[in-house]
């Protein structure tokens, strides 16, 4: 057991060595965990911000104008006053991205209790901006109604809804994407790193030199997990300190260190994955044509952007073999809600069988490529 902890150790730091000699590799490392991390946080808006607006007022009431003064800044630009008849040009040359359409007597109706109908208009090809905007401008509609008619003693609605966003309190999309950009970096740069460290030995000849050598292919395969692994989890620790709570100032409720620790055990599971595709791929443009779709699969069904409940019931059973969605319920659950390790213990127990799984597969690839290096 000694020598071989001694040969993953020294086989490891020549990895280490090897990286480092990679400019290109490391400023990649250096780049995604702190220039890519600040820009996706700050730059990739999923809510709406200066959207445009335009108003057909067919009423020109006072609940009308208090309609349109609602549509505030920084959400959506100053309302354009429109007629019927140009909605239909304007929205096909893509000006606005929502036209609401206020019916003539509209106050009236309301007064009466009629409930009269507005009509709101949404380019859905600013999809983003269609969906939560939409909602915006129907809550501002039913707020600023029910206002009205309170002020002028008429009944309002009977139960008045009270929101609590828990967690996450003023709803700040920052604090969303800095973490889920820490969490897609580490998915994509294990694979990568440890993959290319097995296509760099094969491309090199370098493969020859280990064959010669008194290690095994589980010593090499070990080494190269923990040596990439190791570079990545310092690089997301460093990316966690110094740009998303200092750079951006995102709180983090729960334990670094039991991330850290999750995040090992998931870089197990991945690295050991990179090891499995790279035996399968001859050649570094092949290993990057196979771990991009993977990636991407890992990446959109991990439950970060989509929720896992909202998928198809046979999707949601599949998907429990991806490592990727039990990492981002592990690390929600630390960093957003200060889950310790009584609520985590389950996903980490997943992560290390899955682990197991992905490294005895490439162990039985990587021995395979070994033997026909030597033959």
């Amino acid at each position: 057991m000694r020598r071989w902890l001694a040969n993953v150790a020294r086989l490891g730091v020549k990895e280490l060595a090897s990286l480092a000699a990679d400019r290109a590799l490391s400023v990649l490392i250096l780049y995604v965990f702190t220039v890519s991390v600040y820009t996706i946080a700050t730059g990739v808006k999923t809510d709406v911000s200066d959207a445009s607006v335009a108003i057909v007022d067919g009423d020109r009431s006072a609940l009308s104008r208090d309609l349109g003064e609602a549509l505030l800044p920084p959400h959506f630009r100053p309302p354009v006053a429109i007629d019927r008849s140009q909605v239909d040009p304007a929205m096909d040359r893509g000006v606005y991205t929502f036209v609401l359409d206020i019916p003539p007597g509209f106050e009236a109706d309301a007064l009466r209790g009629r409930e009269p109908a507005l009509q709101l208009n949404i380019d859905a090809t600013a999809m983003t901006q269609a969906g939560v905007g939409g909602g915006y401008i129907r809550a501002i509609v039913q707020r600023e109604s029910t206002a009205f008619l309170a002020a002028r003693g008429e009944a309002g609605l009977p139960v008045t809804p009270v929101t609590r966003a828990y967690f996450n309190p003023n709803l700040e999309r920052v604090w969303f994407q800095s973490i889920m950009a820490v969490l897609d970096h580490i998915t994509i740069l294990s694979i990568l790193l440890v993959g290319a460290a097995v296509i760099r030995e094969r491309e090199h000849g370098t493969i020859e030199h280990l064959l010669v050598m008194p290690v095994t292919a589980g010593e090499i395969a070990a080494a190269k997990i923990w040596a990439n692994g190791l570079v990545i989890l310092v690089a997301a620790g460093l990316s966690i300190r110094v740009i998303v709570q200092g750079a951006l100032g995102v709180p983090i409720e729960g334990s670094l260190a039991l991330f850290l620790f999750g995040s090992a055990v998931y870089l197990f599971a991945t690295t050991s994955l990179g090891i499995l595709l790279a035996t399968v791929a001859r050649s570094m443009p092949q290993f990057a044509l196979l771990a991009i779709p993977v990636f991407l699969v890992l990446n959109l069904l991990s439950g970060a952007t989509t929720p896992v409940e909202s998928m198809p019931p046979v999707l949601q059973v599949l998907i429990q073999a991806s490592p990727t969605v039990h990492f981002v319920k592990l690390a929600q659950a630390v960093l957003y809600r200060a889950a310790g390790l009584d609520v985590v213990w389950p996903h980490l127990a997943v992560l290390a069988a899955l682990g197991s799984a992905f490294l005895a597969a490439a162990l039985a690839r990587f021995r395979t490529m070994l033997a026909q290096a030597q033959g």
